[in-house]
């Protein structure tokens, strides 16, 4: 086969690649993460580089206009190689940055002190310990085998019916206990309801037990270090998934991994991540990577799916069935996490196809389980999930949102990385007021939170109608004529952004959102509907994620995305997934209440079938319905002050 030499700028790596083969393709051979929310399939335009010399051939597409091509620009999933070439892949074309991070401090829901420890929720109990003995040695009265020897002192401290050992360990066992003088430090690991004596170490090392709790989103990886003896986070790292290069969101990945080869490549993807953040907490924290003995990992099915390279495929087809919703505890490093050689991995068990074990530490998390009052839990992503009850039953369900929420499918949207606006706020028509950009820097685009508060504001100025369509008359000059057809807003001139190009809203993006916000608002009612209560009933509501950290309540409401309620009922959890892994990391009697209170007790509605959702969902695609009543608070006062005299 003939290949071809491919340079990356400003890199300068270079590759061989075979003739016929798409940029982005090579890209990710040279170990380059180009965005490609699509995952190839050219209706994105996110994966943009620059042919600065050499012969490709370019399929066309509607992304670019007549000067860009002219400049060598083209998108790197429908661009393929034909002879050696130079390609310059920009820095908004690029997964790069490092996500916004909650950490300990910044969560504002409880800390780990409230859930694990003496007099909390959960008793301190973690999957992994280390416990030294001191071995009284054999005598010709005492003369049990080496491995009884062991397990009669384990169990004078523990009560452990059921002990294992594998045979690496027992082949070591005679020679490490003479050396070391019969005293020696169990390495214990929880398995289910077996506890494995995973190693056995010379003299007393039971001082620096360490363990690692993991967040394995769609969007970004989270990793805390933790001392699995005191509870104390050591350290805490994020990063985006490299994924992200197949695809924005589970559906993009599952029809990516639709082979075994591929799947070894997005397992190898992740696990190359997580092992880069474990690499750096180990770092920061000043440890030893051979003291990291567990790591507890909550994620979404398909997450979990992909990081144990399982099949995914009949996730996504009815009637929508995963490989496994609770996968047993394993090697790390049977899937090429890099830990203690014999370490191991946990994962959080997953309700069904798209309520994974990420949902299910949220609501570990929110405490919903455990009080009789009616609450509601909201997780927001590229998948809205969604959890109603008390702690006399759960009902769940998932929404497709896209991937708007997490600023993909939008002309100048973005992660919310530096130069990401996570808020804004407009006055009279649309100027700029304030804008908080994340780390300080120029504007380079919109995050989700940014495009929510962008929305809400021009629908308070006037600027758009309730179907989201610019009013000119009310947008005092900074509306015209897209490039690509279709009107757009300016909110910022070239001249104040980090790239020196117009940064813009559309109608069609404020379309997108639109759709976003009815789906996840039109899986609340039926969740609701299904029980035979209304938002009047709530008494809480929970958002948890990454994004929905930093959701503006007011302008959550305001858009149609969250009901109508007193803001004193919603309370942000935070990074719920990761806290709920740290708290299964510490307590074996919290991943219990994981498995059987929470995901074994959680009834699934299935809003692909459901009526009610496909039905009245076009209900919800106005702002903030069609419905004004629902949102009585943002009633115009005139039609308030009818409503009443009704009443009366």
């Amino acid at each position: 086969m003939k290949t071809h030499s491919i340079t990356f700028l400003p890199d300068n790596i270079t590759i061989q690649a075979a003739a016929g083969k798409s940029v982005l393709d090579a890209a990710v051979a040279a170990g380059l993460a180009v965005n490609s929310v699509c995952g190839g399939d050219g209706v994105c335009g996110k994966c943009r580089v620059i042919v600065k010399s050499g012969k490709v051939t370019a399929k066309p597409n509607m992304f670019l206009d007549r000067r860009e091509i002219q400049r060598g620009m083209a998108l790197a999933c429908q661009t393929f190689i034909d002879g050696d070439v130079t390609i310059d892949v920009p820095f908004e074309s690029r997964v790069g940055g490092v996500p916004q991070l909650a950490t300990e401090d910044a969560i504002r829901y409880g800390s780990i002190s409230d859930w694990v420890g003496e007099g909390a929720l959960f008793p301190h109990n973690p999957l992994f310990q280390k416990i030294y003995l001191d071995l009284p040695k054999p005598t010709i009265s005492d003369c049990i085998c080496d491995q009884e020897r062991l397990y009669r002192e384990i169990r004078r401290s523990r009560d452990i019916p059921i002990m294992q050992t594998g045979l690496a360990v027992l082949q070591r066992l005679p020679d490490i206990l003479r050396q070391c003088d019969w005293k020696v430090t169990a390495l214990l690991g929880c398995r289910g309801g077996t506890v494995e004596v995973v190693d056995v170490e010379a003299g007393d090392t039971s001082a620096s037990n360490l363990g690692v709790a993991l967040d394995l989103g769609t969007t970004t990886v989270v990793a805390h270090l933790v001392d699995l003896t005191t509870s104390k986070t050591l350290a805490t790292k994020a990063k985006y998934n490299s994924q992200i290069t197949f695809g924005d969101d589970v559906i993009s990945r599952i029809m990516y991994g639709a082979t075994p080869e591929r799947r070894t490549q997005l397992r190898d993807v992740v696990v190359n991540d997580i092992n880069d953040l474990i690499a750096g907490l180990v770092v920061d924290a000043k440890v030893k990577l051979n003291d990291v003995c567990m790591v507890a990992c909550a994620g979404n099915t398909t997450m979990i799916h992909l990081l144990c390279a399982l099949n995914p495929a009949n996730i996504r087809k009815d009637p929508y069935i995963p490989a496994v919703c609770c996968p047993p505890v394993i090697r790390a490093a049977e899937v090429g996490i890099k830990i203690n050689s014999r370490g191991l991995l946990a994962t959080l068990p997953s309700v069904a196809s798209y309520v994974g074990g990420d949902v299910v530490a949220d609501v570990l998390v929110s405490g919903m389980m455990r009080s009789p009052d009616l609450s509601l839990l909201i997780d927001l992503g590229t998948n809205g999930e969604l959890v109603l009850g008390n702690s006399d039953w759960l009902v769940c369900c998932s929404a497709s949102a896209g991937p708007s929420f997490e600023g993909g499918g939008i002309t100048c949207g973005m992660r919310a990385t530096n130069g990401a606006i996570e808020h804004i706020q407009l006055g009279r028509n649309g100027d700029i007021v304030q804008c908080n950009v994340v780390g300080g820097s120029k504007p380079l685009g919109l995050c989700g939170s940014g495009l929510i508060d962008a929305v809400g504001e021009l629908l308070k100025a006037g600027c758009i109608d309730r179907r989201g369509r610019f009013d000119p008359a009310a947008c005092g000059g900074r509306l015209r004529e897209g490039d690509s057809g279709g009107q757009e807003f300016l909110l910022f001139p070239s001249a104040l952004t980090a790239l020196g190009r117009d940064l813009v809203l559309t109608e069609a993006d404020i379309n997108n959102l639109i759709h976003s916000k009815g789906s996840i608002y039109m899986a609340m009612e039926c969740l609701l509907d299904h029980v035979g209560m209304s938002f009047d009933d709530l008494q809480h509501v929970y958002i948890a994620g990454g994004f929905g950290n930093y959701l503006k309540i007011d302008q959550g409401i305001r858009i149609g995305l969250l009901p109508d309620l007193d803001p004193a009922k919603f309370k942000y959890i935070g990074n719920g997934s990761v806290q709920g892994a740290k708290m299964a990391l510490l307590s074996q009697e919290a991943l219990k209440n994981v498995q059987d209170q929470i995901a074994g007790a959680m009834t699934y509605l299935e809003l692909s079938t459901n009526h009610k959702y496909m039905n009245e969902y076009s209900s919800c695609l106005f702002l903030p319905h069609t419905n004004i009543e629902k949102f009585p608070s943002l009633m115009p006062a005139p039609q308030k002050q009818t409503d009443a005299a009704v009443a009366r």
